[in-house]
């Protein structure tokens, strides 16, 4: 099994940025992707960022421009550092890993999913 750690998050006036990161503990092993996902209140989840093996990044549009994933595959860690926070940017968000290759990053997929945190952008 694999557990994900998740933290960074917390309460953030808008136009602020924060740093959320995750750890994978475990069974770990080279994940093919690592990613976020967020779920607002009255929302459905959705697909934030993901980062693949291979070095690719990918964004939603929500949230292109103002976000950058990162990735530490020696610690098994991926950071999603976020700026020009929004209001609507408050969610809960949650760690993603996927072992093997997934035609698409953004769908809810993943074999492994955190607890989620949450981080909430006050206007």
């Amino acid at each position: 099994q694999v557990q994900l750690g998740e933290s960074g998050g917390g309460l953030v006036q808008a136009g602020g940025s924060l740093r959320l990161s995750c750890v994978a503990s475990g069974r770990t092993f080279s994940f093919w992707s690592m990613g976020w996902f967020r779920q607002a209140p009255g929302k459905e989840r959705e697909f934030v960022a993901a980062h693949t093996w291979s070095g690719n990044t990918y964004y939603s549009d929500s949230v292109k421009g103002r976000a950058t994933i990162s990735r530490d595959s020696d610690k098994n860690t991926v950071y999603l550092q976020m700026n020009s926070l929004k209001p609507e940017d408050t969610a809960v968000y949650y760690c993603v890993v996927n072992r093997n290759y997934l035609e698409r990053v953004d769908r809810p997929d993943y074999d492994y999913w955190g607890q989620g945190i949450q981080v909430t952008i006050s206007s």
